[in-house]
């Protein structure tokens, strides 16, 4: 299943804000770049702006990005199979994702090799999630 619009990363300067300035974690086939959400108001503000940043409704939507060069493979059909999978496993762990987060997944080549890829990546994905503290509760 595709991942809904509003929780798509669509701009180029959004993917290198991502790139730039969002915190790596490694897996075996997939590397997670994350991009914290950037508060609004500054924490020592007074008790209405506190109200606001505990408020999960003034935030975005987190917004996930799916990068798959042609390193992994040549064929467009292959890459485009493998995010496909990835996406279907993002959406399962998307209720599960803190709002306001910038995703990036990028896929290395050795994902190509996989067999029963699905589960696969829904393991690694929340476990690299869970590793850089994405998830509600961090679990």
């Amino acid at each position: 299943m595709a991942l809904p619009k509003a929780n798509r990363l669509k701009s180029h300067r959004d993917f290198q804000a991502v790139f730039r300035e969002g915190i790596r974690r490694h897996g075996l086939h997939l590397t997670l770049r994350a991009l914290r959400p950037s508060p609004s108001c500054k924490p020592s503000a007074d008790a209405a702006c506190e109200m606001q940043t505990n408020d999960k409704a003034n935030l975005t939507p987190a917004q996930i990005g799916i990068s798959i060069s042609t390193k992994v493979s040549k064929r467009a059909v292959v890459r485009n199979r493998l995010k496909r999978q990835i996406a279907a496993a993002l959406y399962q762990l998307l209720p599960r994702i803190l709002p306001g987060w910038r995703i990036v997944v990028v896929v290395k080549p050795t994902a190509a090799d996989m067999k029963c890829v699905s589960q696969q990546f829904l393991q690694e994905l929340e476990q690299l999630l869970a590793q850089a503290e994405v998830f509600n509760g961090h679990s």
